[in-house]
């Protein structure tokens, strides 16, 4: 069984130094609020950036870590998301889409992060 994501869940990247919160633009709501499906994944509308990227697969990471003679020096995220969503609950649909659950989870397509949901946002709705 899932939790049912909406708007204001908190996300990690696994090479982030900052946590996010998702926002969507969702009629449909779940426990008073927008509820979020697998497309929800636009940088700075959706999801805003997870602080600094500490991935070596991000170019500009790399880029200032051999500057730096192999010092890991993080930069700002730069949230490329590639694709969408992946849904664990794909069964349950909100025009046409997937909704999100707890366990989703998003890959940057710059640094390589995996982005998981921490908490999505509300506890009342459950997706078995």
């Amino acid at each position: 069984m899932g939790v049912l994501t909406v708007t204001g869940a908190q996300l990690l990247c696994s090479f982030g130094t900052a946590p996010s919160n998702l926002c969507t633009q969702s009629s449909c709501l779940g426990s008073g609020k927008p509820v979020a499906v697998v497309t929800d994944v636009q940088p700075g509308v959706n999801i805003p950036p997870f602080g600094m990227c500490t991935s070596l697969a991000n170019p500009a990471v790399a880029a200032a870590t051999a500057a730096a003679l192999g010092v890991l020096t993080p930069q700002p995220c730069t949230l490329a998301p590639a694709g969408t969503w992946i849904p664990t609950k794909p069964s349950v649909m909100m025009g046409g889409k997937p909704c999100l659950c707890n366990d989703s989870s998003l890959i940057c397509g710059c640094g390589a992060g995996t982005i998981k949901i921490v908490s999505p946002g509300q506890m009342k709705v459950i997706i078995s």
